[in-house]
């Protein structure tokens, strides 16, 4: 359980606990609307540079493969320089991974908008390394789950909102498939994480720390927790089939035999998968505070296969709305999956958080899978790539997820005019 020390002897006090959260509401958004930005990069880039679907989803798998780069080195990051640090560390790099966008679209290399993608993910998974735990241990552990599930309801206005954002500026601005097109947009990025960035350093969050002790300090690994890496694998293939059912909406629901939309038409429908998952998170946040989270996981793995089966066995509207629909039920598993992770690990939740955002790099193996699976059958039957992941979620909720050791250990969060500065 975490533990809030306030501070009265000085005279300018941090801000409280509920202040804390809705400040790290505006990261999860602003991740969330990046990254949902991709949906529509994809159908662009791959116009633009006449590529395959597997070439397209490269730009998955250069995002979602910083992840698993990135996030040794961030968990080891928060550690010395503390989660606060760390977050305004991490938007830093997210502008300079949008800025690099624009000298990409001048020399129109397909690579060059990779490696700006690479490091613009390296950014995010510094914040998310930071961010996730922070929002977990800011408050009772058994409301943990919901807390997370209503950060990552702003996590999803930010997926719902991009793209519209995208459709907007992206693909009416293009009037040929030029890369063009994509200056604008991320310069306008680029300037608000700059912006928030600034806000961070003079807001006096609340510091987390670890209540240590002789055992505690000879250390541990994480690999003896099983919950926690079989949540790892969870993480990965849920981030993964998201994140692959996501990136090929767009050409989905152009295909005649599905809805037959342009591009930009296509571009708004996304909105409505994530907006499904905005307004999950939602419901989900108060249904986790009544109904154990095991059994709402399990419950929306099963609903999402059903969904997909249906999708994939028919046609039309049907076909559209019920994939759309997944958005919805996918709602609570990243944040459920990531409290259920996390638990006990005590001084090691953050190379537990590091372990789990290193996961995501599902993002950019599963949509490469079915990137392959799409170029040699249809982009219909590759749905069932992520459909397949939903079976170890069901089982990780169910069985998975169960503690493997009962050494729990409690973080504490401090009033920074607290904590002795190094």
């Amino acid at each position: 359980m975490a533990i809030i020390h306030n501070s009265n002897h000085s005279a300018s006090p941090g801000v409280s606990s509920n202040f804390a959260f809705i400040a790290m509401t505006t990261l999860f958004f602003i991740w969330g609307f990046i990254t949902a930005l991709n949906d529509i990069l994809i159908p662009h880039l791959k116009a633009a540079f006449e590529l395959s679907y597997t070439q397209a989803m490269l730009v998955q798998l250069c995002f979602f493969g910083a992840y698993f780069i990135v996030s040794p080195f961030a968990g080891k990051l928060i550690e010395r320089i503390g989660y606060v640090r760390g977050i305004i560390t991490g938007l830093c790099t997210m502008a300079l991974g949008c800025l690099l966008f624009y000298p990409a679209a001048e020399v129109s290399i397909y690579a060059v908008f990779l490696c700006g993608l690479f490091v613009l993910a390296s950014g995010i998974t510094i914040l998310q390394v930071s961010a996730n735990p922070y929002v977990a241990v800011l408050g009772s552990e058994k409301t943990a789950a919901s807390r997370l599930s209503l950060a990552q309801a702003i996590n999803s206005l930010g997926h719902t909102l991009a793209p519209l954002f995208g459709a907007a500026l992206i693909f009416a601005a293009a009037t040929t498939n030029s890369a063009s097109a994509v200056q604008l947009p991320y310069l306008i990025l680029a300037g608000a994480v700059l912006l928030t960035a600034f806000g961070f350093i003079f807001l006096k969050l609340p510091q987390i720390q670890t209540e240590q002790s002789t055992e505690q300090t000879t250390g541990g690994s994480i690999w003896h927790h099983k919950h926690l890496v079989f949540g790892a694998l969870a993480i990965f293939l849920y981030v993964g089939a998201e994140v692959s059912i996501g990136s090929f909406l767009v050409n989905y629901f152009a295909d005649s035999n599905i809805a037959g939309l342009n591009e930009r038409e296509a571009s708004q429908m996304v909105s409505y998968y994530w907006g499904g998952a905005m307004i999950g998170r939602f419901v989900g946040a108060l249904l986790t505070r009544f109904i154990a989270p095991i059994y709402v996981l399990a419950t929306n793995a099963v609903l999402v296969i059903l969904l997909l089966m249906l999708s994939i066995n028919s046609s039309g509207e049907l076909a559209m709305w019920s994939v759309l629909a997944v958005g919805f039920f996918n709602s609570i598993m990243f944040p459920t999956i990531f409290t259920l992770a996390i638990r006990g690990l005590g001084p090691l939740t953050s190379r537990g958080s590091g372990l789990l955002c290193q996961a995501i790099v599902g993002g950019a193996v599963l949509p490469l899978l079915q990137g392959l699976v799409a170029d040699n059958s249809s982009v219909q039957w590759s749905f069932v790539v992520p459909m397949l992941a939903y079976f170890y979620i069901c089982w990780y909720a169910l069985s998975g997820s169960r503690l493997s050791v009962t050494t729990a250990q409690p973080e504490t969060i401090s009033n920074p005019q607290t904590e002795t500065r190094s």
